[in-house]
């Protein structure tokens, strides 16, 4: 035991005569690399950092790839909802485009609807010509075609929605109390819009 360390002194002696450190004499003691350790203790950190930082940026791109999925959606959904609307806007407006039209006209109808009433009535002796007739039905039906149909009101239940009251009058039975005895202007419709009230006469 003894010879061995003096044996490793003397070779101590011979490698500081020789220009060798001690800390390369540490090395050639121990048995160890002390900056190649420090490099491979550094290494883990290191890896851990990026790794880190790599999680971060994926979590910040994932949450902003879901934000600009989420403003895609939103924003689809608009316009389909834009595109519906204007559809139905544009329909509501071609099937009521004539109404201006068919108001201005509904006077020509009543008195019409006047005159036919008249001739009808067994108490004149006013005659409906044929002439005046066909003229009669064929305006109906282009104006029918144009989507306007006068509304049903004589006996039916008055409904202040879509009649209105011009008096009322004793009913002549229980049946018609609250019904509609007579009509004094049609009411009509365009494509299924009022276009003017029907002034009744309901019964009590």
């Amino acid at each position: 035991m003894a010879k061995r360390l003096i044996d490793k002194l003397k070779n101590t002696f011979k490698m500081n005569e020789e220009g060798i450190s001690d800390k390369d004499l540490n090395k050639e003691v121990d048995g160890t690399d002390t900056e190649a350790t420090t490099e491979k203790e550094k290494a883990p950190k290191k890896s851990k950092k990026k790794g880190a930082k790599l999680a971060e940026e994926l979590e910040e791109t994932q949450t902003a790839l879901a934000e600009s999925k989420d403003k895609h959606l939103r924003l689809f959904a608009e316009f389909e909802n834009y595109k519906k609307r204007s559809t139905r806007e544009r329909l509501e407006l071609m099937s009521t485009a004539a109404q201006s039209t068919l108001t201005k006209i509904l006077p020509v109808l009543d008195d019409f609807d006047r005159y036919k009433k008249n001739a009808e009535d067994d108490a004149t002796t006013e005659q409906l010509s044929e002439g005046v007739l066909m003229v009669y039905n064929k305006l109906y039906k282009t104006l029918e075609s144009l989507g306007l149909t006068p509304m049903e009101t004589t006996g039916e239940v008055f409904d202040p929605e879509i009649h209105e009251a011009i008096t009322e009058i004793p009913a002549p039975n229980e049946d018609m109390k609250g019904k509609i005895i007579d009509t004094v202007e049609n009411g009509y419709r365009l494509n299924d819009k009022i276009i003017r009230f029907a002034k009744v006469v309901v019964g009590k």
